[in-house]
């Protein structure tokens, strides 16, 4: 875990100036945030590369996966009483993902110099997730690590099975439209000048609609470079979606998108937040922390920043649902689900309840869009080829005139 100096203006607008520690720089400034300060400026101190204090970036990716397996393993291994650093070399062993097998042996070494696992993992910030080692942390002050290591493999589980969905329902449609992209491409690059030579040894008047087509040709052939606008604009695009208000925008412009496609981002928001708020709660890690960590997790700006309201009521001693009826973002029956949930101490439990439940209405609802998506996607692909194929056959019917 890093230290960064800060300075800062509380809400008297005094400027105050200390150290935080953080695992990066976006969590040191919510943490601030969450003491009621705004940051003017943080900076992240050389802590001398001693234990415990430098986060570790790993070149290669860990998948999800793999991540689910080693936790799973881990939580048997502990269940069945083999204490952490025996786990961990038998881990470091069997793990086919090279990047977690490096990660393990650090975990491994870590452990071994004395360092809590929590601690070890949270060098790590790459490989374990803050909402893994705040799991940890908190399954390693209750003594309930193998239970609590169970359910991050659920929680991993749950989460790759929403993104598998998606995607899978996002594979359709963008075959569809690179298959339609490079058929209009090759139709205005070889097809259509062999048809602007038989209208030009004709000397023919070409139709308004044929002019354009060709005129669109004739710049994919003299600058085909221009090709290139549409990649350069995806890296433009996501370059700005990187940026602080290009995310705000882009998650703000996420939840109102047409044809049921806000509705659907807004359920798969609502189960991430509701799984791992339950996943963190049902560990026993502080609410207020719960609440933080899941909202930095919860994908989605706007939670995020409700969240945030919702934290500092939670900690004025305002109930969870209240701060959730208050805000339109959070559907009623969340709101009143948690109500419940509170009222009846088993908060865990409705929120895992509700996850449930958004999680069933994803599978519904991606199974609607794509019906939906489907013959849209194919209407677009007959307009792109059937302007190209109408431009062409419009100068035909002159044709027999010109040549008569």
């Amino acid at each position: 875990m890093a230290s960064f100096a800060y300075s800062a203006i509380n809400a008297q607008g005094v400027e105050l100036s200390g150290e935080i520690n953080a695992t990066d720089l976006p969590t040191a400034r919510e943490q601030l945030r969450v003491k009621g300060l705004l940051a003017q400026s943080i900076k992240e101190l050389d802590t001398g590369g001693g234990v415990g204090q430098t986060s570790i970036s790993l070149g290669k990716k860990v998948k999800p996966k793999s991540l689910q397996i080693f936790s799973r393993q881990f939580a048997t291994m502990i269940e069945a009483g083999l204490n952490v650093v025996s786990a961990l070399v038998i881990l470091e062993e069997q793990t086919d993902d090279q990047g977690l097998a490096v990660a393990v042996s650090e975990l491994r070494r870590d452990v071994e110099g004395g360092l809590l696992l929590s601690e070890a993992m949270a060098r790590h910030p790459k490989v374990f997730s803050r909402l893994y080692v705040a799991m940890v942390e908190a399954g390693e002050a209750a003594g309930i690590l193998d239970i609590v290591l169970d359910r991050v493999a659920f929680q991993i589980e749950k989460q790759e099975a929403i993104r598998r969905r998606v995607k899978s329902a996002m594979v359709y449609p963008t075959m569809v439209l690179i298959f339609a992209t490079l058929v209009l491409v090759g139709m205005l690059m070889f097809l259509v000048p062999i048809f602007v030579k038989i209208f030009a040894s004709l000397n023919g008047q070409l139709p308004t609609l044929t002019r354009y087509v060709v005129m669109a040709s004739d710049l994919l052939k003299h600058k085909p470079y221009i090709i290139l606008i549409l990649p350069l604009g995806f890296w433009a695009f996501s370059r700005w979606k990187k940026t602080e208000t290009g995310r705000q925008n882009w998650d703000r412009f996420k939840l109102h998108l047409p044809m049921r496609i806000g509705d659907t981002v807004l359920k798969i928001t609502m189960a991430r937040f509701s799984r791992t708020l339950s996943t963190l709660v049902a560990a026993g890690v502080d609410i207020i922390k719960a609440l933080e960590i899941t909202g930095q997790t919860a994908g989605n700006w706007v939670i995020e920043d409700a969240l945030a309201g919702v934290r500092a009521k939670v900690h004025e001693g305002v109930p969870i649902a209240q701060p959730l009826v208050d805000n339109d973002i959070f559907p009623p029956m969340v709101a009143q689900m948690v109500k419940i949930g509170e009222e009846t101490g088993e908060l865990e439990k409705m929120l895992a309840k509700i996850a449930d439940f958004y999680e069933d209405e994803v599978d519904s609802a991606v199974s609607s869009l794509t019906s939906i998506v489907e013959p849209i996607m194919m209407i677009g692909v007959g307009i792109m080829v059937g302007i190209v194929i109408i431009s062409m056959y419009l100068p035909m019917f002159k044709m027999l005139t010109l040549v008569k």
